[in-house]
């Protein structure tokens, strides 16, 4: 879709998903979804890489049936959840970098991952982590939590956000309010967080008060808050926790729902309706990223619902404005000029390095 395309209802619909692909190259049926869903961006994992080449091809070949500007997305945060390890190089995990203390390899953490992102062809890493390093949740969430206190995780947030963005990577704050109190993972369940407002407000929401500014993304997560105002139903689709971020925070960027094929969402409600409620609670965008079927029934879902409804359609054009002007703001014309084989191995050697220097520092 050209950026002088006349918007209509289905445009404005469609740009508000971000969506996954099934494997490393685009098939006829995807390309012929994504002309009629028009996203703001796709999302990548493991299964859809093979090399760096290979992985511009495919985003070329989406991102030219989406929204001018597409965003680039994939879930490079280092540690476990690296999308890149096998394709290029294991990274630190968060909450390594963070106990070293060392604000430079903070920020040299955010510059290597955006190095890394931008090598495969992407422009928008989801990092990021702000969720706490409880005792609850260091089942679930591991080292992916960069630390136990408020402080400690916006000191490390801030840093990686600056790396990401001296290296033109655009971030995300996840998963808000926070999931340091949650025992089970939300990709299963839906997460019952027994916390207080006041425990929420002064340590799991402070890290995205501090860094309200500096994030262009923040995702809101799956699970619920039993002692707060809205009891039962996920953040996602909560009106609650949309004007908690909005209002009382005062974040003025894009809110993203988690992914819509979770069951964190899916154990609550079907994908039709979870699609609906999501954009109805306050989100912005939503990532749906896996199934073609499930992208199509909630875009469908969502088309239906801003026809049937007048309130709903104003809310849907006015996000769809919204985020025409974000990619605008936020993503270059152009994607980043690839590497070449020597450019590539010396990133690798760096982030290798990169990974001894925090070790050595974690030992010190």
């Amino acid at each position: 879709m050209s950026s002088g395309t006349k918007r209509t209802l289905r445009a404005d619909v469609g740009s508000l998903f971000i969506v996954g692909l099934g494997g490393v190259e685009l098939t006829n049926m995807e390309r012929s979804w994504l002309r009629l869903v028009g996203p703001s961006g796709i999302i990548l994992f493991r299964r859809n890489f093979e090399n760096a080449a290979q992985s511009r091809a495919l985003l070329d070949a989406a991102t030219a049936e989406c929204a001018p500007r597409a965003f680039r997305c994939v879930d490079v945060e280092g540690g476990l959840v690296n999308r890149l390890r096998d394709a290029l190089a294991p990274i630190a995990a968060a909450q390594d970098v963070a106990k070293t203390g060392d604000k430079k390899l903070m920020r040299k953490h955010g510059e290597l991952i955006a190095d890394a992102v931008k090598a495969f062809g992407f422009n928008t890493s989801f990092a990021p982590v702000l969720d706490l390093a409880l005792p609850e949740s260091a089942e679930v969430m591991g080292t992916r939590s960069p630390a136990a206190t408020a402080e400690g995780v916006a000191e490390y947030g801030r840093e990686l956000l600056a790396g990401l963005a001296k290296r033109g990577v655009v971030g995300c704050g996840k998963h808000f309010p926070g999931l340091g109190g949650g025992t089970v993972d939300s990709h299963h369940l839906t997460p019952s967080i027994e916390r207080s407002w006041k425990e929420l407000w002064q340590q799991d929401i402070e890290p995205y008060r501090a860094l309200k500014k500096e994030m262009p993304f923040v995702m809101v997560n799956h699970a619920a808050y039993p002692q707060t105002k809205d009891k039962a139903r996920p953040a996602s689709a909560s009106k609650f926790w949309a004007k908690v971020l909005r209002e009382k925070v005062g974040y003025k960027g894009i809110i993203l729902s988690d992914d819509l094929e979770m069951g964190g969402i899916l154990k609550f409600l079907p994908i039709d309706e979870a699609a609906v409620e999501v954009f109805r609670a306050g989100m912005d965008m939503a990532l749906v990223c896996h199934n073609a079927e499930l992208v199509i029934a909630a875009f469908e879902a969502v088309l239906s619902e801003a026809e049937r409804s007048a309130e709903f359609r104003k809310i849907i054009v006015g996000r769809a404005k919204f985020a025409a002007r974000e990619r605008e703001r936020l993503v270059a014309k152009k994607p980043a000029k690839a590497l070449t084989a020597a450019e590539y191995e010396a990133l690798r050697g760096k982030i290798l390095a990169f990974n001894e220097q925090v070790a050595k520092r974690q030992q010190a």
